[in-house]
Formats: C-alpha cells, structure tokens, sequence
C-alpha cells in the first residue's frame, strides 16, 4: 500500500507525542542496576551527557576526586540506563591524558603553540572583544534608527550546553550588543 504524504506527515507528527504518553515516569522499586550502583565505593552523582540535545542521565560515581565510574541511569526517562556510542565513551572526558589542562596560544604568524596561564588568555580575550565591539559599534542603522549593536562578533553555541547555560549565554551575547547568536536550542 503506498503511503501518501499527509498520511507520513501525520504519523511523524504524532509519534513522539504517543511515546511521550507511554513513558513511564512513576517512582519504581530499586533494580538489580541501582542495588549494584549502591555497593560501589564513592559518592554517586546524577549528571546529564554533554554530547548532544537529547539529555540522556548519567550516574558518576567519585572516590578520593577521581571518577571511578559513569554509567547510564536507569531511571532517567530518556535513555532508560542506555547509552550511545559518545555516551558510552564519556569517561574519556574526566580521565585522558591527552586532554588539555592549560590554555595554548600561537602567536601571529608563529609555528608553535605556547602554554599560557588562564588569566592571561582570559584578559586577552576579553580585551580583543571590547576592541572589536568599540571599534564596530553601530548605534544608528542606514534608515537613523536606533539599534545599538556590533555585527563584527558572532556567538555560536553547541548542544552539549544545557537550558541554564544557553539561557545565560544568551543573555550574555545580547548584553554586548550581538545579533548573530547561533544556537542549537537558540533561546
């Protein structure tokens, strides 16, 4: 039987608003998942994954400053105890050797990367977007209507933000007088 257009439409439409209905988000007794989470040493923590929108929960368990485990929660009511493949490889976020610790920065035409402390590359950044804010600042548009914004600077957000920190961002980019802020959410 061939499928028509509105007939496809209407059932993608309407499937995440039936499997939102089937979710079960009632309180439920403990599974052999949490009892074994439970026994393990160290003081387990709720999170939520940073590498997509889909905000799958996470269980984190830390002993002594060093995460020990992370695996998926089984009573979040997105992933279910599941995990993709970046979910699945999370740990590699808190424990890389490779994963950079200090700023780097390769000055103007130079080959090498060199190590930088945070205030440094904190104040260079913030004194660069000041420069480039004043220096672009427009207050008028063509028409003489007032608009007060820069359109030399551009903010560009990724899914791995949650809600509050997108919310600030948001309001941060806007403060300095930006009008493109790209977002996957874009609040």
């Amino acid at each position: 039987m061939p499928i028509s257009r509105r007939t496809f439409l209407k059932t993608v439409a309407t499937g995440p608003a039936v499997a939102a209905l089937t979710v079960n988000v009632a309180p439920r007794a403990p599974s052999v998942l949490d009892l074994a989470g439970q026994a393990r040493a160290g003081q387990e923590v709720l999170t939520i994954c940073p590498f997509c929108g889909c905000g799958c929960g996470f269980l984190v368990t830390v002993a002594n400053g060093k995460v020990t485990n992370i695996e998926g929660d089984p009573q979040h009511p997105i992933n279910r105890g599941a995990a993709c493949s970046k979910g699945s490889a999370i740990a590699q976020i808190a424990d890389n050797p490779k994963r950079l610790t200090v700023p780097l920065y390769r000055p103007p035409g130079g080959e090498k990367w060199q190590e930088v402390s945070w205030e440094w590359a904190i104040d260079r950044i913030a004194r660069r977007i000041k420069a480039t804010r004043d220096s672009s600042w427009r207050r008028f548009d063509d028409a003489g209507k007032t608009v007060n914004r820069t359109e030399a600077i551009a903010s560009l957000g990724g899914a791995a933000l949650d809600n509050e920190e997108c919310y600030l961002l948001s309001k941060a980019m806007r403060s300095l007088g930006l009008v493109y802020l790209e977002h996957q959410a874009r609040l």
